[in-house]
């Protein structure tokens, strides 16, 4: 799997992100787990021809001393389908930019 981990958190880290997480994003179905939702416009060709399989978005995981952002795009509705795919490079990009403000504003040095 592609993903973007932050390691070596420490408790008070993890509970700013965790905070963070929580008024930001989607949760997930299990505890810890979140949804980063990707704009419509920032679609991806195969994924703009399947409204029905949206929304899409990228998984979180917040661990104990570690969060990590998954780079495979899904969707909402449907685990098969040509739609899923990794990000794309500007879909990378938009979760940087989420990663980079998420930790300025929470002042994360990990």
């Amino acid at each position: 799997m592609r993903q973007f981990v932050i390691d070596e958190l420490s408790l008070l880290e993890r509970d700013n992100l965790e905070s963070y997480l929580k008024r930001t994003l989607k949760p997930g179905p299990m505890t810890g787990i979140f949804w980063l939702a990707l704009p419509d416009e920032l679609l991806s060709d195969a994924q703009q021809g399947h409204e029905a399989c949206g929304p899409f978005y990228l998984g979180v995981e917040l661990e104990d001393k570690r969060l990590c952002f998954e780079m495979l795009v899904r969707s909402k509705s449907n685990l098969h389908c040509s739609c899923i795919a990794y990000a794309t490079a500007v879909q990378r990009q938009f979760v940087l930019d989420f990663i980079d403000s998420m930790l300025k504003e929470e002042c994360i040095k990990a």
